[in-house]
């Protein structure tokens, strides 16, 4: 079966991960969120993916080339992010009679794949606590009746997770789609129009879907995904370090004397770690790290390249590549108060309904020495934060904090 996949967007709520790389190539377990939604479709029984591409592709295609785990991959580039059916639209040419169609930065698993690639039209559907804040699923007998956008009265808790099984027929409606309200061309009115032409989509129920929105969703999909490691050890485990749990380490790695490490825990290649430092559970490290001497990491993503060397504190962050931190820098991720952390998106005040937060970082921002940085704080790529300075909020790229 075929699966189109739409990874065309920049994920500007993802800001600052996203200065640098398209969302769906964030890394969660150390793998980006689209390899983790191919890996699935191919244990589902998918052969061929077409990619929609737009910003920044050029990382998309150097990373999957046009194979994975023996799925075929093609390119087709969106090159103006005019909504959901536009970026169908673009791939008519490559589509086959029966296809899914997915998002790129929405991880479903395997299961709920292998229920959805047996029928021939159908929409997943997920039951949630707050439908109001979705597009709502309207089903009768099993059928898909209609899809409320955010309505204010749901009629059922059943939201529309954004995976579809089309025919080919779809297409028609694709290029009949008017603009919506919000200036794009969306599936909904597509699928909208065709049940209104007798067109029956099958209401299927998934249960393992993880939306990533915002920064602090990487977190929560890090902890899903880690919870299902299996230890793995290819690197050199020094005499002293001790290992608990189920944690991988890549080829190259080195875990020198006195380090502590508590799974679920996955450290890529080449790394370095230790001595002496302490790696708690749910942390992902990507390829090429140090973690250092009197260094403690908890819950976080550490992305390639970066270097954490001496005496600092992450927890509950997601670092970008290329970073380095300062003797004594440190982030915290606890309100005095103990209450929900808020963040500042794009001028908006959001909640992320954690209690522990740290930061999310950029790529290539380096800090100096006992800099600390305050729970919620956003910072772009680039930045040069001096030694002891304080930083708080959203810090925009290519600035200097002193």
């Amino acid at each position: 079966m075929q699966a189109v996949i739409l990874a065309a967007g920049e994920g500007t709520r993802m800001r600052p991960l996203t200065y640098t790389k398209p969302k769906v190539m964030l890394p969660v377990a150390n793998k980006p969120i689209l390899q983790h939604v191919i890996e699935n479709l191919a244990r589902a029984g998918v052969d061929e993916v077409v990619l929609v591409v737009g910003y920044r592709e050029d990382t998309v295609r150097e990373h999957f080339g046009d194979e994975l785990e023996g799925v075929r991959i093609k390119y087709v580039r969106q090159t103006k992010q005019l909504g959901t059916a536009h970026a169908l639209l673009s791939a008519k040419h490559l589509l086959d009679d029966r296809f899914m169609m997915l998002n790129g930065d929405a991880i479903v698993f395997e299961d709920d794949l292998k229920h959805l690639v047996r029928e021939k039209s159908a929409i997943a559907v997920r039951e949630v606590s707050n439908p109001q804040d979705f597009g709502v699923v309207d089903v009768e007998n099993n059928s898909v009746k209609e899809i409320i956008e955010k309505p204010e009265n749901p009629p059922s808790n059943l939201i529309n997770a954004g995976i579809y099984v089309f025919t080919r027929e779809i297409v028609n409606y694709l290029e009949k789609t008017p603009l919506s309200v919000r200036g794009e061309y969306e599936i909904t009115d597509s699928i909208t129009m065709a049940i209104a032409d007798g067109f029956e989509f099958k209401a299927v129920r998934i249960e393992g879907w993880i939306d990533v929105g915002y920064p602090w969703d990487l977190l929560k999909a890090n902890e899903t995904l880690l919870s299902h490691v299996e230890s793995k050890i290819e690197g050199e485990v020094e005499d002293g370090a001790v290992i608990k749990g189920n944690v991988v380490i890549g080829e190259g790695t080195v875990i020198m004397a006195g380090s502590y490490i508590v799974g679920p825990v996955v450290i890529g290649q080449n790394c370095r770690i230790g001595p002496n430092c302490y790696i708690r559970p749910y942390t992902a490290i990507g390829d090429n790290c140090h973690i250092g001497n009197a260094v403690e990491v908890k819950n976080s993503i550490i992305m390639s390249s970066t270097k954490v060397p001496h005496f600092n504190y992450i927890g509950d962050s997601v670092i970008g590549e290329n970073c380095n931190f300062g003797a004594g820098t440190k982030i915290a991720n606890l309100r005095l108060d103990e209450g929900e952390i808020a963040v500042n998106v794009k001028g908006r005040v959001v909640i992320t309904g954690r209690k522990k937060f740290g930061a999310a970082i950029g790529d290539n921002v380096k800090t100096g020495i006992n800099a600390s940085i305050n729970v919620g704080t956003l910072i772009g790529n680039n930045v040069f934060i001096g030694p002891g300075a304080v930083v708080d909020g959203v810090v925009e790229p290519n600035s200097k904090v002193y």
